[in-house]
């Protein structure tokens, strides 16, 4: 038996599957009704507790052609029900021998329902997977005194430079825990995609020569990556840049917007989004806690291109003048609907519309001359 504390001292007991160990994390809620191994595997869940509101999970197994990263970063996994015996031609295994082989403790058997309408109520919060026996007093003071995590980035972000070849446009991918569903997209289209750490310079980025850059999804609070910031500032009037999720946050950011902490986030595969250009209603892929602060896009060159019909939060995000757009929730969709994998096409159109530009002028300049 294990038992879930949360901060403000509810408990909840269960059956624990996956490893054994303690631990403690951020309690978030998802709500797609399938797509839990993309939801694990997902970096941007880096230290948080996933509660899932579907009440059977495991049903269709693990395969290992579903998976986001490698080595996924989330640190507990809730259900109401886990399948230890699931039905799919591309079962490879169970929910439970992964979370084991992953090191990643669960617990099943609770009411997520009750739970979600806390969080729901409450905003998310920390909370302790820990051993039944281990006592309440006892789990309460370790979450007072463990913090939540400011470095997930760091811990998710490719350590080194590394190439996904192909004949297309040449694109950077600036990584702050990358799906690897960004690069299933570009790779359909023949890029050719160099990623590479989030730290990386503005000027390394340009002597790659790149038409693009791409900058990826992640965990945490965008304001925890400075760098992050002060090279998107440089890169922009530079090249064309495409912001998806983190990206998107920290492109609002590097132009003089703000961002702050959402009560209990969006996460979830089924997200109404309306683009305001076309009067078009997206239902979308999500997964973050933060969000761009609508009235600080008022002295920036930034206009609001889409917003969410749940709460009209900021979705979209396009420069009045440089050739750069973001979007809040993930085009790559995965898991997901694929209403919105136009978005990497309008890039390329973006990115061929800048060099045809780009070329003009440097004629219009060489008869000048």
């Amino acid at each position: 038996m294990k038992q879930l504390v949360l901060e403000d001292g509810t408990v909840f007991v269960g059956e624990g599957f996956g490893s054994e160990r303690e631990t403690i994390g951020e309690v978030v809620f998802n709500t797609g009704m399938s797509g839990y191994q993309e939801v694990i595997s997902d970096p941007s869940y880096y230290g948080q507790l996933i509660t899932f509101t579907y009440p059977l999970i495991g049903n269709y197994g693990i395969n290992r052609d579903d998976f986001e990263t490698v080595n996924p970063g989330v640190f507990g996994v809730i259900v109401k029900e886990h399948c230890d015996y699931p039905s799919n031609f591309r079962n490879e295994e169970t929910i439970d021998e992964f979370l084991k082989a992953k090191n990643i403790p669960g617990i099943s058997d609770i009411d997520t329902r009750k739970l979600t309408k806390i969080i729901r109520q409450h905003g998310t919060m920390k909370a302790m997977i820990a051993s039944s026996d281990r006592p309440i007093n006892e789990v309460l003071s370790l979450l007072e005194a463990t913090p939540l995590l400011n470095d997930q980035v760091k811990q998710v972000s490719t350590v080194k430079p590394y190439v996904v070849p192909g004949r297309g446009e040449r694109i950077v991918l600036v990584d702050f825990g990358m799906k690897h569903g960004i690069l299933r997209e570009f790779t359909k289209r023949d890029c050719h995609v160099t990623v590479v750490p989030y730290h990386t310079s503005a000027e390394e980025i340009l002597r790659l020569k790149p038409d693009g850059v791409m900058l990826s999804n992640g965990p945490g609070d965008p304001k925890d990556v400075p760098e992050a910031i002060q090279t998107i500032r440089e890169l922009i009037g530079q090249v064309p840049i495409f912001g998806i999720c983190l990206g998107h946050q920290l492109i609002a950011l590097a132009s003089g917007a703000d961002t702050s902490k959402m009560k209990f986030g969006h996460r979830g595969i089924n997200q109404p989004v309306k683009d305001l250009d076309t009067g078009r209603t997206y239902i979308t892929s999500q997964n973050h806690g933060y969000a761009v602060n609508l009235h600080s896009l008022e002295e920036t060159e930034l206009q609001l291109s889409q917003v969410s019909l749940n709460d009209n939060s900021v979705e979209g995000l396009k420069h009045k003048e440089d050739p750069v757009f973001s979007v809040q929730y993930h085009p790559e969709s995965s898991p997901g609907p694929e209403d919105t994998a136009h978005l990497f096409d309008e890039f390329l159109k973006m990115i061929d519309h800048h060099q045809k530009n780009t070329k003009e002028d440097s004629q219009c300049l060489s008869v000048q001359i």
